[in-house]
């Protein structure tokens, strides 16, 4: 059973910086996209960012230039440095990673637990 273990959520200051960490085990194979999501309250979940096994990656448009998702694919880890963040970024933030299934051209797609992320003003 596949498990995504998220960490480095906080309380932050306006202007200031985290990073996120996710690591997926629980599979012998590699995801072959994993990134970040996020919710607010009273919202629907977002994408922020992801990353490819290949290292494509894409942007939420009010990150771009703000955020940056980076992956180890040895450790099956992907991580998001969050810099010069805004109170609106304020959120639950889901690591999400999916895996091919064996001999089909599909996916099953997993979630984080979720960690919050707090910015003051």
């Amino acid at each position: 059973q596949v498990q995504l273990v998220e960490s480095g959520g906080g309380l932050v200051q306006a202007g200031g910086s985290l990073r996120l960490s996710c690591a997926a085990s629980g599979s012998a194979d590699s995801p072959d996209t994993m990134g970040w999501y996020y919710q607010a309250p009273g919202k629907q979940r977002e994408s922020v960012a992801t990353v490819t096994s290949g290292g494509w990656s894409n942007y939420a448009d009010s990150v771009k230039g703000r955020f940056t998702i980076s992956r180890d694919n040895a450790r099956k880890t992907v991580y998001l440095q969050m810099n010069s963040l805004k109170p609106e970024d304020t959120a639950v933030y889901y690591c999400y990673a999916n895996f091919r299934i064996p001999g089909l051209t599909a996916w099953r797609n997993y979630w984080g637990q979720g960690t919050q992320v707090t910015v003051s003003s």
